[in-house]
């Protein structure tokens, strides 16, 4: 013990005494730090963890390529080494005071930094900072240790320089240091996790940014640590104290072995993608942490307030400050969006919606995928500023997967609140789409997404099981259609035990209406909103009273209403909007127009708009809460655009437009985050849309979309569709 610290203690004062040394530990990282921060603007907030990511890996790979690599290669060229031939000293006390002086002389450099971010940028001191350490001297030590083996496969400093070369640019340019991963080419990105340096990108942004413990990085942990010790077990037994000592050039092949865990590691990470995902997560963080500064745009605050000319400060995802006059630009640090002209309101939200269903017909059946459906409609609805969605009726199988990956950002699409498993009765509506399926199939496709209980009892187990499910919400179907369309109907009792035990479980109920007797019995089983209300029969003054009284929201779904009598009428002039041309997957507005030429307008239930809209205006006049819903998935109400034209509806039916725009926040309350969304707040998500035009004048200007922000991040509408 007493010769490795007595070569530890003479090596680190060897090393401080190095000016050369002494630069590239502080003064170049310093340099650089002060550089990258300046060109990506990090006292704006989201760019300074990037920063200080990319300072220290380099610092990781010039101490491990060159501090360890080179260096070994040059005290033996200088026969340095060869005076240790004859002292009383082992390969392993050398090679462990170049591992130990390495580490000792580039912390300082990292509280440095650290320290400089927190008081010139902004940024505060990591919490878990101690994680930070430790992941970094893992790292830098298991990089130093493949310096050492690349010393002991070469014979020359050329041949040195050649594969230090070959090993540090793809660290330096493809494990995300440069460049983020997540804007690289998709098998580019899958080649990046074979490369070392990634994983501790990833490891220390994931610390920077998302607050990991250093367990998070447990695998990547554990192949450095593996690394580090064959690289040293491997250092010691090739080992050359004079310059004429020559390897075979079949030596190199050790440093194959040494790499063995990446390699491991990469092709476990090719097939599951976790690091990649990972990657965007931490890119789509940084973008939503970047401080923006919208000014002189109009404000519609969401509740009725309207700033005519003011500013709004995003930062770390959320409104951090709006101003009743546009602050100077120079007081603020952050981007400015100069938006003189345009009005910035809340993002809009649809609280009816069927994703599977794509609104239209496709070209080939046999390739549509529902999952992935789901993720491209999650992508039109933000493209068109509607930033959260309520699925009413879509199977949990489906759902899942495509809303945990915009949950956590690996993908940009509108926030997804889910409502399980629809409740109806045997031969009840809902049942009518599975009929002609076989029996198989039909029970399959039933069990996916519907309860048919028989007894209350079952009911609330029903109930109990989605909870348990995680859905947000249950919804139940009551109406029993007309004329030729005729279903079974929900026994009230039944009806009754469900939204009891939604209350106790703490879930909001939506009941699916048909006549004024539906809406009645919903109202008087305690539903948290109405869904269609009637389309087909006026519904009575004294209900909407109590709709009102009981605050109980309403929501007519007119776009489906509007839908149905195209259909009705042979007339598709719905998907000749802008919104739709724009959004719907390719082929599908193709193939909708060539299946009604065809075969003609499907089968309908009959509904009439004016009867609807009467209602609506009814609804709104008796002061019942009103949210916006559009039942889209069903034919020609295509995902994305669904409730801006369900405003013009509401406007046209007799509503102001002001009162219109105000549904958001009752739709917000509806989902359950009224706290963080629906408002143009101090401390709400920042999640607005901004438009070329007043929708107070013109509510067709909320379809002239200028820019989309989603928790803070400006959302890059053109490129949403690219990562389907």
């Amino acid at each position: 013990m007493r010769t490795y610290l007595a070569y530890t203690k003479i090596t680190l004062k060897l090393v401080m005494r190095d000016r050369v040394v002494l630069f590239f530990n502080y003064f170049l990282p310093l340099l650089f730090f002060i550089i990258f921060a300046q060109t990506f603007q990090a006292d704006r907030g989201g760019a300074i963890q990037q920063v200080i990511t990319m300072v220290l890996i380099l610092g990781v790979l010039g101490s491990g390529f060159f501090g360890a690599g080179l260096r070994a290669v040059q005290e033996r060229e200088s026969n340095i080494l060869r005076r240790f031939k004859v002292a009383p000293i082992t390969p392993l006390p050398i090679l462990t005071a170049s591992l130990v002086t390495g580490l000792i002389a580039y912390l300082p450099s990292v509280f440095l930094i650290l320290g400089i971010s927190t008081l010139f940028y902004g940024m505060a001191w990591p919490d878990r900072w101690i994680s930070l350490l430790l992941l970094l001297s893992l790292g830098l030590v298991a990089f130093r240790s493949i310096g050492l083996i690349i010393a002991s496969v070469v014979n020359s400093m050329q041949e040195s320089q050649i594969i230090i070369q070959l090993l540090y640019l793809p660290m330096l340019f493809l494990s995300g240091a440069t460049f983020p991963i997540s804007i690289m080419p998709s098998w580019l990105q899958v080649v990046a996790q074979f490369i070392p340096a990634s994983y501790l990108y990833t490891g220390l942004q994931g610390i920077l940014v998302q607050k990991d413990s250093l367990l998070v990085n447990a695998g990547p942990g554990a192949a450095m640590v593996v690394t580090l010790a064959v690289s040293t077990l491997l250092s010691v037994k090739l080992f050359r104290w004079e310059k004429d000592e020559k390897m075979a050039n079949s030596a190199k092949l050790w440093l194959l072995a040494v790499m063995l865990p990446f390699l491991l590691l990469g092709t476990y990470q090719a097939y599951s993608r976790e690091n990649v995902a990972k990657a965007k997560i931490l890119y789509r963080e940084m973008r939503r942490n970047r401080a923006l500064l919208i000014r002189g745009s109009r404000i519609l605050v969401g509740d009725g307030k309207v700033i005519q000319n003011g500013g709004v400060l995003i930062r770390d995802g959320r409104i951090q400050q709006v101003f009743d006059t546009p602050p100077p630009e120079k007081q603020v640090p952050a981007e400015v969006i100069e938006a003189a002209g345009k009005t910035l309101m809340p993002g809009l939200m649809d609280a009816h919606v069927h994703l599977i269903p794509p609104g239209g017909a496709i070209e080939s059946w046999k390739q549509f995928k529902p999952e992935e459906a789901v993720g491209r409609a999650l992508g039109a609805y933000l493209y068109c500023g509607v930033i959260a969605v309520k699925s009413v009726g879509d199977a949990q199988s489906v759902i899942r997967r495509p809303k945990m990956i915009v949950a956590s950002g690996e993908k940009p699409g509108a926030e997804v609140f889910y409502a399980g498993k629809m409740f109806t009765t045997e031969g009840g509506h809902g049942t009518e789409y599975f009929k002609n399926l076989p029996e198989a199939s039909r029970q399959m496709a039933e069990r996916e997404t519907l309860y048919l209980p028989k007894t209350p009892e079952e009911a609330r187990r029903q109930v109990d099981e989605q909870k348990q499910n995680g859905a947000d919400g249950v919804k139940v179907i009551l109406e029993s259609g007309q004329g030729g369309m005729l279903f079974n109907r929900l026994d009230s009792n039944i009806l009754n035990a469900i939204a009891d035990q939604a209350r106790r479980r703490g879930l909001p109920v939506a009941v699916h209406t048909g006549d004024a007797r539906d809406v009645a019995d919903a109202i008087a089983a305690g539903a948290t909103v109405i869904e269609h209300g009637s389309a087909r029969e006026a519904i009575p003054a004294r209900l909407f009273e109590q709709m009102a009284r009981r605050r109980i929201a309403y929501d007519p779904t007119l776009s489906v209403v509007e839908a149905f009598a195209q259909l009705g009428a042979g007339k598709i002039d719905l998907l000749e909007r802008t919104l739709v041309q724009q959004v719907a997957p390719e082929g599908l507005i193709r193939a909708t127009r060539k299946a009604l030429q065809e075969h003609g307008r499907p089968a309908s239930a009959p509904l009439d708009l004016e009867i609807a809209m009467d209602n609506l205006r009814r609804a709104w006049k008796a002061g019942a809460p009103l949210v916006t819903g559009s039942d889209a998935g069903n034919f020609l109400v295509i995902h994305g655009p669904t409730v801006h034209r369900e405003l013009q509806l509401w406007v046209k039916a007799g509503i102001p437009p002001a009162d219109a725009l105000q549904a958001t926040l009752e739709t917000a309350r509806l989902l359950g985050i009224g706290d963080r969304a629906g408002l143009i707040r101090k401390g709400y998500d920042a999640s607005m849309i901004l438009l070329d035009g007043n929708p107070l004048e013109d509510i067709m200007a909320t379809e002239r979309i200028s820019s989309v922000f989603f928790k803070g991040e400006r959302v890059d509408r053109a490129g949403l569709f690219d990562e389907e």
